[in-house]
């Protein structure tokens, strides 16, 4: 990279660290290009992106940001998962780590929340905004579905009431 290029990748680190939701931290030492590549599709899938960044590059784009208090994490082999959606890129990453023992998660961070290596896992195990919503909807609709029952419920009584009568007078 010349300065020209390393110049463009920290403003356009810096402005992911401003704009995500989340960003993890990892160590990727042992890793397979098929293994990162398949991290990177499910990261894509999940509407996240993993970045392979040069630590002192990455601790240049910090500068500035809310997240600058992960800059001890970048030592090493590191890689940068981040998405908007605070729990996804949390979720990939641990899923991911729970069946390759090469990725290490070291922390990361939420705005300008840091998180650990059990911060990061923890935040993995909430729903996601999608889900969050699902769940909302489903509350707000269950209340509905029921008062249409209940007030439809007397006029299916008078409903039977009277087909008992009509049946009753036919067999009389």
């Amino acid at each position: 990279m010349d300065r020209a290029e390393k110049r463009e990748f920290v403003t356009g680190l810096n402005s992911v660290f401003k704009s995500t939701g989340s960003v993890v931290v990892a160590h990727y030492a042992g890793l397979t290009v098929a293994q990162i590549n398949d991290l990177r599709s499910k990261m894509r899938a999940a509407g996240g992106t993993v970045k392979v960044a040069k630590n002192r590059l990455a601790i240049i784009a910090l500068q500035g940001t809310e997240s600058e208090s992960m800059k001890a994490l970048f030592k090493g082999q590191t890689l940068i998962a981040y998405s908007d959606d605070p729990v996804a890129a949390p979720k990939v990453a641990a899923d991911f780590a729970k069946t390759n023992d090469n990725l290490v998660i070291l922390g990361g961070s939420m705005g300008p929340t840091s998180l650990d290596a059990n911060g990061v896992k923890a935040l993995a195990t909430l729903p996601s905004l999608d889900e969050l919503r699902a769940r909302i909807v489903g509350m707000i609709s269950t209340p509905a579905t029921r008062i249409a029952q209940i007030v439809n419920a007397p006029a299916g009584q008078l409903a039977r009431v009277f087909g008992a009568y009509a049946r009753k007078d036919e067999a009389a």
